[in-house]
């Protein structure tokens, strides 16, 4: 019976990795879910105890369904993460419309570097498709010993067919592009505890793109990417100076506490870039406890990606859900709108279903506003809406299966699933 309770966590957890967009017209972006961790070792580790209850009711979440489905009582000890890396390498399947079936294969460690130090993670994921996609992320977050240094990278490479449907958030859907190209990125930023919760840093990033292609707009007017200029390859890099504020209670889920991510981006034709050129992106996120005492959760996110100057590759503009996270933008499709300057907004309310936790639902309502080629103004708000499901995986880290139906302007929607929140 253990055997066989085994084997349906591994099914549950093959059929949930993926991070299945399942959006019409649009490529499967890969994640992952973080590692149950291992039991401790001899060395005394802190454990992660993020654990919630609500009035008395244990919490519980897929794996606790399954064992007492089979009428097996699992011990109920804190998972404790080590400095021996606790790996998870498993395979799934997904599908879209654009992608067809997706062969997805992905894994992750987790581990610390010390017995205080934060938890430190590697995450990796390869997808082949029927429709001859190809794609390789791999995104790391090391911290040292005593927690004074945070190293992040994030390493892509993509054979990437996506659509384009021209610059501004006043575009149309009629005048979809379809585009092809081959894109690398190595992105590594070391940041330096200066006080409280406050980290400061600076990294380096490099963007290349090669054997660009498209087909011109398909009702056949002239498309903004030929208007802009077009290019057969592109290539940026520079040098990135960041600053990081995070007061959340769980970086996963958090229900209290603050975010704020800044990076300045400075590409200069000395390190390889075709063009100088700048930029600025700021992340603030906030969350509060609604109504208070409650488990239910008021969350609000700001992400603005400005173009300060120069004039950078058309595919380096600011786009819908290509920012570092690929979230922005439910109810869109990945590109939809693109430009020089990016305003993005987004409220979102959690709440419970279930009183243990297992089962919640959301709300979410967001607004985005693109300008044109650099130079020009923002143009009109598009937003978006939507309800979605929450399912627990994990209760010691409370991470979720995120469900959500997003809709927007001129009949767009979608179906996205997601592990762990949008933010």
């Amino acid at each position: 019976m253990k055997l066989f309770l085994k084997i349906s966590i591994f099914i549950i957890g093959t059929l949930f990795t993926a991070h299945l967009y399942a959006q019409e017209n649009n490529p499967v972006p890969i994640k992952t879910i973080p590692v149950k961790p291992k039991k401790a070792d001899s060395v005394k580790y802190k454990a992660d105890t993020s654990v919630s209850y609500n009035k008395g009711v244990e919490q519980k979440d897929i794996a606790d369904v399954v064992a007492e489905f089979f009428n097996i009582k699992p011990s109920k000890v804190p998972d404790t993460i080590t400095s021996k890396p606790s790996v998870s390498i498993v395979p799934a399947l997904g599908y879209t419309l654009v992608t067809r079936l997706a062969f997805v294969l992905s894994g992750n460690a987790a581990f610390r570097t010390g017995p205080n130090s934060r938890i430190s993670t590697i995450i990796a994921s390869t997808a082949f498709t029927q429709n001859k996609q190809f794609t390789i992320p791999v995104s790391s977050n090391i911290w040292s010993r005593d927690n004074k240094y945070n190293f992040v990278g994030a390493y892509r490479f993509y054979k990437y067919p996506q659509s384009t449907y021209g610059l501004g958030s006043n575009s149309y859907l009629k005048d979809e592009d379809p585009m092809d190209y081959e894109f690398f990125q190595f992105y590594e930023t070391v940041l330096r505890h200066v006080a409280g919760n406050l980290y400061l840093g600076a990294g380096y990033i490099l963007d290349n793109r090669w054997n660009i292609s498209d087909n011109g707009n398909l009702d056949g007017t002239v498309s903004d990417y030929s208007r802009y200029g077009k290019q057969d390859r592109s290539t940026s890099s520079g040098f990135t100076l960041n600053a990081l504020l995070d007061t959340r209670d769980n970086g996963i889920n958090a229900t209290k506490g603050g975010y704020v991510s800044v990076q300045f981006r400075d590409n200069y034709s000395f390190l390889g870039s075709d063009v100088n050129w700048s930029s600025l992106i700021i992340d603030a996120r906030k969350y509060y406890k609604f109504p208070e005492g409650s488990e239910n959760v008021l969350a609000f996110w700001s992400y603005d990606w400005l173009i300060l100057g120069g004039r950078p590759a058309y595919l380096e503009l600011p786009s819908t859900e290509w920012d570092a996270f690929c979230a922005t933008g439910r109810g869109y499709i990945q590109g939809r709108f693109r430009g020089a300057q990016m305003v993005y907004l987004e409220t979102e309310y959690r709440y419970r279903i279930t009183a243990n936790g297992l089962l919640g639902g959301v709300i979410f309502l967001n607004a985005e506003s693109f300008s044109g080629a650099p130079g020009t103004r923002l143009q009109a708000l598009q937003p978006g809406y939507g309800p979605g499901l929450r399912i627990k995986i994990n209760t010691i880290s409370r991470t979720n299966i995120t469900v959500d139906y997003g809709f927007g302007r001129e009949g767009s929607r979608g179906l996205f699933i997601d592990v762990g929140e949008i933010f």
